[in-house]
């Protein structure tokens, strides 16, 4: 622990005026505000990882290169774009990378609550947050050895789902380690900034790759797909620079809870009885009815980021070039207005952002879609505004869950904030599925988001909000 760290945990002081929990991890540190060095070394964590979800998951390694022709077999490949057969295969490549995500999404589901809550009994949030960034790493620098063969392909899928894995549990250490470095008039601000960063962190890793696409991977040879390769290369790399910080500056949120160590197995029977816990006691329900709800509006935002790109480009016919750039500006406008949100947070309220921006998204969603005749403008201006308040809404979501979050409890709280968010995974995709097959058009699946959106805006109307400090 270095000298820095002498004043993480502070000795218990008294409970805040919440009426959410008798004590809430972050009233531990009172009143006294973590250095700048701890807190941005926190956020840096969302940079240096950042790059995996938005150039490996979203818009390079999987869109241009897992999912296409390279990993078909060499006839296959030779057909025309439109033929039958190709189609069929280039779907499979695509359902294939979905039934690895769905994997990932159960393992998730079924671990992370459980890794949290043994990583808050021993006190050990930072080794947990080591072993998932150092898988992710590993899954990063893994992809190197994915050259364009059918064969590798399930290598790439394993290793891209297994990523998706050990990043949701490092996620979850680094959300508990957010109550070791806030308090109740900061956790919003901090929040945000951490949020913001992953934000701008990943923007300027795409401008990075699509500075080396336009100027034709300054002269790398595009044989055995080493661009995609160097690219995920460079992606781990970003995250072993950019994650050092949090290990070297960061302290442990708590000391550990010895009482609560059992056996890995005896641990699913903890939580259950942890969960029910959660509902009967009228202190800690709102800890409960707010994970309920906040799944729901999660799964709507994430439905915003991965069916947003579709909707540019069959809606609105976005090209690559146009794509990228509204990409870019998107990410932008996300990071730079959830840092500004933050300090908003702690003035109102967590509570209070997350519905005005779920409010403004569900506005601008039903914009688009009953102007999405007007042509390419309406996308740029409501996907704008739609960008603009999803990184608010999930930045005060965190802040709220660590307001009302037991001390002790803060792995397993937010592990299962993972979990409820997995278990509610459908829900966006579903919608948008059903409607665009009912209708025969894509752009009434925008529809479906936003009928997510609302149902989660509804849920969180009658939850209680902790109390202003």
């Amino acid at each position: 622990m270095s000298a820095s760290d002498n004043d993480a945990v502070p000795t218990p002081g008294p409970t805040a005026n919440s009426g959410a929990v008798a004590v809430v991890g972050l009233e531990l540190r009172g009143d006294t505000e973590a250095p700048k060095k701890q807190i941005y070394s926190w956020a840096l964590w969302d940079w240096a990882t950042q790059p995996f979800n938005t150039v490996i998951l979203t818009f390079i390694f999987t869109a241009l290169y897992l999912t296409t022709e390279a990993f078909l077999p060499a006839d296959i490949a030779a057909l025309a774009e439109d033929d039958p057969i190709r189609k069929t295969a280039e779907a499979g490549l695509a359902s294939g990378l979905g039934l690895g995500s769905t994997i990932a999404a159960l393992a998730i589901l079924i671990l992370a609550p459980v890794l949290g809550q043994r990583a808050d009994a021993a006190g050990r949030q930072k080794l947990w947050l080591g072993i998932g960034t150092g898988a992710l790493i590993a899954c990063m620098l893994g992809l190197w050895f994915v050259e364009p063969t059918p064969t590798l392909f399930w290598l790439g899928v394993a290793l891209i789902s297994a990523g998706s894995v050990f990043g949701e549990i490092a996620a979850v250490n680094s959300n508990a380690m957010l109550i070791g470095i806030a308090n109740p008039k900061t956790v919003g601000k901090i929040s945000g900034l951490g949020w913001g960063f992953g934000y701008i962190g990943g923007v300027l890793a795409l401008v990075i790759v699509i500075v080396f696409y336009a100027f034709d991977w300054f002269g790398v040879s595009d044989d055995a797909g080493l661009p995609f390769r160097i690219i995920a290369l460079g992606c781990a790399i970003w995250a072993i620079v950019f994650s050092i910080p949090i290990f070297l500056n960061v302290p442990e949120p708590s000391l550990g809870r010895p009482e609560r160590q059992v056996g890995f197995f005896t641990s699913y029977v903890l939580l259950v009885k942890d969960v029910i816990g959660l509902y009967r006691s009228p202190e800690t329900r709102p800890t409960f009815w707010f994970l309920l709800a906040s799944a729901v509006f999660r799964d709507g935002l994430g439905g915003i980021f991965a069916f947003g790109a579709i909707i540019a480009g069959q809606v609105f016919g976005f090209k690559f070039l146009e794509l990228a750039i509204f990409g870019i500006a998107a990410n932008l406008i996300a990071g730079i207005s959830t840092i500004l949100a933050g300090r908003l947070d702690d003035r109102f309220g967590p509570k209070r952002i997350i519905l005005f921006a779920l409010g403004a998204m569900v506005i601008a969603g039903l914009a688009v879609f009953f102007l999405v005749d007007a042509g390419t403008v309406v996308f740029w201006i409501g996907g704008l505004v739609l960008c603009a308040f999803v990184g608010p809404a999930q930045a005060a979501s965190r802040s709220f869950l660590a307001r009302v979050t037991p001390a002790g409890r803060e792995g397993e709280i937010f592990g299962l904030y993972a979990t409820t968010g997995r278990a509610a995974s459908w829900m966006a995709s579903g919608a948008w599925t059903l409607l665009i097959v009912l209708t025969g058009a894509t752009s009434f699946g925008i529809l479906g988001i936003i009928l997510v959106l609302l149902l989660g805006f509804l849920l969180l109307l009658p939850v209680k909000a902790q109390q202003k400090v």
